[in-house]
């Protein structure tokens, strides 16, 4: 699959989910795990375009890959922003709370990285990398 390249602007998420769905499609993806995965994606291409770039004052261009093998589907997103290791999102403590009660914000890559199979970040030179993995469904004894 073509990688794609997109500005790091809010415009460029709606290129971003449809990249991811593709990718999803082209691994035999059924569509909860292509949604988990493209929530996944989005919410931290988000938080790149809004905290890493923006209100950082910083400008910059997101880099997707995708590659698909027997077991997995492996999407990686790249940028120049500020660094960011998703995984220090931790769960709010205000879990127990009413909605209504909790602090507003912290939870969407939280949850988003709970539902992908798998999830890393890595700090390489002056960009980041958030690495996605979904697992594919197992093939038939013909190879479908």
């Amino acid at each position: 699959m073509e990688p794609l390249t997109v500005p790091g602007k809010l415009d460029a998420l709606s290129s971003i989910g449809k990249f991811v769905m593709s990718a999803a499609a082209a691994a035999g993806l059924d569509k909860s795990a292509s949604y988990r995965l493209r929530l996944a994606v989005d919410e931290v291409a988000t938080n790149i375009i809004l905290h890493g770039y923006e209100e950082s004052g910083l400008s910059g261009d997101i880099a997707l890959a995708a590659v698909i093998d027997d077991g997995r589907l492996t999407v990686s997103v790249e940028d120049s922003a500020i660094p960011f290791d998703p995984r220090e999102a931790k769960k709010p403590d205000d879990m127990d709370l009413p909605p209504e009660e909790r602090q507003i914000g912290g939870l969407g890559v939280y949850l988003a990285l709970e539902e992908v199979d798998g999830f890393d970040y890595e700090r390489i030179g002056d960009r980041n990398r958030n690495t996605f993995v979904m697992n594919r469904p197992p093939r038939g004894p013909e190879g479908a």
